[in-house]
C-alpha cells in the first residue's frame, strides 16, 4: 500500500473520530437531542446526520421559524416513527390482505394469492417522501413534489392516508382501523374493472390522479429529470424525487442547471434515489463508479452535488433545507451580478441500498417482491415477512401522534385554470409559410399576455422553421450570449439537439404559454413524454378535475413532403400518427392547408385545458385558400367544402397542405372534362372516427357536417392524405366506403433524395393517381381524365415529369 494511501485512509479516520466527538458532544448536552439521536426501528441517524440535524435546528432558531431547536428534534422523533410505520404498511400493501395494527403476526391466509409492488423501490421513498412532509411542517412552508420513479407510489399513498393527507374521498373510504387499512392493502394491485371498464380501485400502480399532489405519472422513467427544472414559478418550490435507474434511461437531466434562473425559476430541490439497482443488474452509475463518478459528472454539468446517507429520513430533511438555501443565495448573487449563470445547482445523492429495512434488500428480486417467494406458501417466507415486519411495526397510539405533530401547511387551493387574451390573428389573403403566420400570430399572443411565462422548446432551427419574430423576441435561453446572435441570459426559447428535453420544457410549465416547434420526423422522439401528459390530462377529466394548463401546440414541420432532398429518415409522419390514435378529446391532430388555418387551429388550441395538439404545418409558402371565416369553421367542424356540390357522386377528400394542392389539380381536370365532383378539406380526421367512449363522442363532428359535406349520395371517394392511407382509413372510419368505393393514398414509406413532387410520385399519390384511383371506383376508363402518357407515367411504364410538370426540365432531359 502506497505511503500517500495510508495517509489518506488515517485523514478519513481522523475526520470521522472528530465527526464522532462532536455529535456525542451535542448529545451529552442536549437530551432532546439525544433521544432523536437513538432512532426508531430500522432508522438509525449516523454521526454525520446528527451534526446536520444540529445545524438544521440551529438555524431554524436563529431565523424564528421554531421556537426551539427541542422543537425540531420532537419533530424528527416523529418522522422516525413515521418512517418506519409507512415501511410496515408498505410492504403490507404488496403482500398482505389482512392488516392487524396491533402488529399480531399474521397467518398464511392472511397473504394474497398473487403478491404485486415495486416494494424495494417503494421502500426507498418512505423515508424521502416522510422527510419532505417533514420539511414542510418544519418551515410552515408548502412545497410541490415531483416523482419520476412513479412506480413508487405506495410509499406516497401509504404516508398520504397514514398522515391525513390523502384526498378526501380517500381518507373517507379507507379509515385508519383494521378493517379501513384491509380494504386499502386489497385494493393495490386487486385488478378489479368497474361495469365501464375502469379500474375498480382508486389505487395504481403508478402515480395517478387519485395521489395528492401528482403531476405526472412517473411511468415513463427519465421524464421527471427532464422536467423538474421549469416547473416552479418564483415564490413556489419543488422536491424532485429522482432515480439513477432513470439517469442512465433519459439523457438531459444533467442539463438543469443550464435552465434555471431565479426571475423566472422557483427553487428546485432535485433528490436522486441511489440505491443502484435496475430489475436485473447494476444501474450504469453503479457499474461505472458509484456516487464518487457521478458527483463528477454532475460537477462538470453545473451542479453541486452531494452525498447523503438515503436510509435516515433526517438527512433528507437537511438536505432539502439547505438546498433550498443555497440556491436562493446563488440566485441572489447571479441577479446582482456578484455571480454568473449557471449557478451551482445543488442536487443530492441519497445512497440507499434497494429495499433497505426488510429482507431481501439489495437483492435483484427487492425491485418487485424481496421475499422471493410467497409467504401464504412458503413457511421461510412467511417467517422472514414476520421478522421484517416486526422491526418497522410501531404502536397505533406513536404512529397516529407523530403524524399530529407532522402536520402540514395548508396547501394552495385547487389549481386556477390558466386564462389567455386569445385576439384574433391577423387574417391574411396573399401567400405566405403557414409557419411564417404562426410566428406572426404566437408573437402576438405572447405581448398581450406578460403574465403567462413563456416557453418555447426548439430542437434545432427554429429560424429554418420560419419562427424568426418569436426567436428575435424570445431568444435561446443560453449562461454565455454570444453577440449577434439571438441568445440571452433569460431567454424563453428552451433549446437542445434532444427532443424529448424541450417538449418535457413546455410539458412542465402548466401555469404558462408554451408552443414546440420540430422537424416532424424527429418530433416523433417527444411521443413518450407527450402520452405521459395526456394520459394523466384524460384521467384527471375522468375523475372530475380537468387539467387547469392551457393547451399546448406541438408543430410539426419540415415534414415528410417537405424534407424530400434530406432521404427517407426525414420522411416520417409516425408522431400524427401516433397521436391520432390517443383519445380525440386529449390529443387532437390537425393539418392545416394555408396560413389563416394555421391560425384557427394555434387560436382554437389555446382556448383548450389540458389538450396536446399535434399541428402539421408546413414551411413552404403556400396560396391563401380559406378566408377568416372559412378557416374558424375549418377548425370547428373538423372539414370544408372546398369546390363543387357534396351531393354530386364523386368526392375528392385532402388531408395535408400538399395534399389539398393535388386535390385541387385533380379538380381542375375533372372541372375540364365536365365531370361533376365535390372537394373537401379534412383538417382533423379523429372528428369523424367511431367514437370510443362519450368524450370521444362529444368531440365527433355533428350529424348537419357529416350531412353536408359527407352525404349518403357521394358513391365514388378518394382520400389524399399527409399519413400513411391504412392509419387514416382506420381513424377516419365513418368516411370509409369500402374497398370497392373508397380508395385513400398517402405516404407508403418510398422516399430517398427527392424534391416534393418527386416524393409525391414516388409514393403513387399525385393528383393523377387521385384521378386514376376515382376511375376505377367509378368503373371509367383511366384515359378518359388523363392523357396516355399521363397514364403510362402512374403505371410506372413512362415518363414520370408529364404528371410532375415540373416548372424546370429535369437534368436528364
Amino acid at each position: 500500500m502506497s505511503l500517500s494511501l495510508i495517509y489518506m485512509q488515517q485523514r478519513e479516520r481522523f475526520q470521522q473520530q472528530e465527526i464522532d466527538a462532536q455529535a456525542r458532544q451535542h448529545r451529552e448536552f442536549d437530551p432532546e437531542f439525544a433521544r432523536w439521536a437513538e432512532g426508531v426501528g430500522m432508522v438509525k441517524h449516523q454521526s454525520a446526520t446528527q451534526l446536520q440535524v444540529y445545524e438544521l435546528a440551529t438555524a431554524l432558531e436563529e431565523a424564528g421559524t421554531i421556537s426551539n431547536k427541542a422543537e425540531c428534534y420532537q419533530k424528527l422523533a416523529a418522522l422516525d416513527v413515521l418512517t418506519n410505520q409507512a415501511m410496515w404498511l408498505v410492504v403490507h400493501m404488496t403482500y398482505a390482505k389482512h392488516v392487524f395494527l396491533d402488529g399480531r403476526e399474521l397467518s398464511p391466509l392472511d397473504f394474497k394469492r398473487d403478491p404485486q409492488g415495486h416494494t424495494g423501490g417503494s421502500l426507498n421513498m418512505v423515508p424521502a417522501y416522510a422527510a419532505y412532509m417533514a420539511i414542510n411542517s418544519l418551515t410552515g412552508i408548502h412545497r410541490d413534489w415531483l416523482m419520476g420513479q412513479g412506480h413508487c407510489v405506495a410509499a406516497v399513498d401509504a404516508l398520504q392516508l397514514l398522515t391525513g393527507t390523502a384526498l378526501a374521498e380517500r381518507q373517507q373510504q379507507y379509515p385508519l382501523n383494521d378493517d379501513g387499512l384491509s380494504r386499502f392493502v386489497q385494493d393495490f394491485y386487486n385488478y378489479r374493472v368497474r361495469p365501464d371498464g375502469k379500474p375498480l380501485s382508486p389505487l395504481g400502480s403508478h402515480v395517478n390522479p387519485n395521489t395528492a399532489g401528482a403531476r405526472i405519472e412517473g411511468g415513463y422513467l427519465g421524464f421527471a429529470g427532464l422536467q423538474y427544472v421549469h416547473v416552479p414559478k418564483p415564490g413556489e418550490r419543488l422536491v424532485a424525487f429522482l432515480s439513477d435507474g432513470a439517469f442512465e434511461e433519459q439523457r438531459g437531466s444533467d442539463w438543469a442547471a443550464r435552465w434555471w434562473r431565479a426571475k423566472d425559476s422557483g427553487l428546485v430541490s432535485p433528490v436522486m434515489i441511489a440505491n443502484g439497482r435496475r430489475i436485473d443488474q447494476r444501474t450504469t452509475v453503479a457499474q461505472q463508479g458509484g456516487s464518487d463518478w457521478f458527483i463528477d459528472h454532475l460537477k462538470h454539468q453545473g451542479f453541486a452535488p452531494f452525498v447523503i446517507d438515503g436510509r435516515d429520513p433526517a438527512a433528507f430533511v437537511c438536505a432539502i433545507y439547505f438546498m433550498e438555501q443555497h440556491l436562493q443565495h446563488a440566485g441572489e448573487a447571479a441577479d446582482s451580478g456578484d455571480a454568473g449563470y449557471p449557478v451551482p445547482m445543488p442536487y443530492c445523492i441519497a445512497e440507499t441500498v434497494k429495499g433497505y429495512g426488510f429482507p431481501g434488500a439489495g437483492t435483484n428480486a427487492a425491485h418487485g417482491l424481496p421475499l422471493g417467494s410467497n409467504p401464504r406458501r412458503d413457511n421461510d417466507a412467511l417467517s422472514f415477512f414476520h421478522r421484517g415486519s416486526r422491526a418497522l411495526w410501531q404502536p397505533e397510539a406513536d404512529w397516529k401522534q407523530a403524524a399530529q405533530r407532522l402536520s402540514q401547511p395548508q396547501a394552495p387551493s385547487l389549481p386556477i385554470a390558466v386564462t389567455i387574451n386569445r385576439q384574433d390573428p391577423g387574417w391574411l389573403h396573399d401567400a405566405i409559410a403557414p409557419m411564417a403566420a404562426v410566428d406572426n400570430y404566437f408573437v402576438d399572443l405572447v405581448e398581450v399576455n406578460p403574465h403567462l411565462r413563456v416557453r418555447v422548446g426548439n430542437p434545432d432551427e427554429l429560424r429554418s422553421n420560419r419562427m424568426n419574430q418569436t426567436l428575435d423576441l424570445l431568444q435561446h435561453r443560453v449562461t454565455d450570449p454570444e453577440n449577434g446572435v439571438a441568445e440571452a441570459i433569460d431567454g424563453k426559447v428552451i433549446t437542445a439537439l434532444n427532443e424529448e428535453a424541450v417538449v418535457s420544457a413546455c410539458l412542465a410549465n402548466q401555469s404558462g404559454l408554451n408552443l414546440v416547434v420540430s422537424y416532424e420526423a424527429f418530433a416523433t422522439k417527444m411521443l413518450g413524454a407527450i402520452r405521459q401528459a395526456i394520459i394523466f390530462s384524460r384521467h384527471q377529466k375522468e375523475g372530475g378535475e380537468p387539467a387547469p394548463w392551457l393547451g399546448l401546440p406541438v408543430i410539426s414541420t419540415s415534414h415528410v413532403w417537405e424534407n424530400g432532398k434530406n432521404e427517407q429518415s426525414h420522411q416520417d409522419p409516425s408522431l400524427a400518427e401516433s397521436l391520432m390514435a390517443e383519445m380525440t378529446d386529449v390529443s387532437r391532430v390537425v393539418f392545416p392547408a394555408d396560413g389563416n388555418s394555421a391560425m384557427a387551429c394555434l387560436k382554437a388550441c389555446y382556448g383548450d385545458l389540458g389538450v396536446i395538439w399535434n399541428l402539421v404545418v408546413p414551411k413552404s409558402v403556400m396560396a391563401t385558400v380559406f378566408d377568416a371565416r372559412q378557416a374558424e369553421a375549418l377548425v370547428q367542424d373538423g372539414a370544408i367544402c372546398v369546390r363543387g356540390h357534396c351531393g354530386s357522386e364523386l368526392q375528392l377528400v385532402a388531408c395535408g397542405a400538399f395534399q389539398l394542392q393535388q386535390a385541387l389539380k385533380a379538380s381542375d381536370r375533372l372541372k375540364e372534362k365536365g365531370v361533376a365532383h365535390s372537394l373537401i378539406y379534412l383538417l382533423e380526421p379523429g372528428r369523424f372516427r367511431t367514437p370510443r367512449d362519450g368524450y370521444e363522442a362529444e368531440m365527433q363532428a355533428s350529424e348537419s357536417v357529416m350531412e353536408a359535406l359527407f352525404p349518403a349520395r357521394v358513391q365514388q371517394r378518394v382520400l389524399l392524405t399527409h399519413t400513411r392511407p391504412e392509419v387514416l382509413l382506420g381513424h377516419a372510419r365513418m368516411l370509409d366506403l369500402g374497398p370497392q368505393r373508397c380508395v385513400a393514398l398517402g405516404y407508403v414509406n418510398q422516399g430517398g433524395t427527392l424534391d416534393a413532387e418527386g416524393l409525391l410520385f414516388a409514393n403513387r399519390c399525385t393528383w393523377a393517381d387521385a384521378l386514376a384511383a376515382l376511375a376505377r371506383l367509378a368503373d371509367v376508363e383511366p384515359t378518359a381524365w388523363l392523357s396516355a402518357e399521363e397514364w403510362a407515367a402512374i403505371q410506372g411504364q413512362g415518363d414520370p415529369y408529364q404528371v410532375i410538370k415540373h416548372p424546370y426540365p429535369p437534368e436528364d432531359g
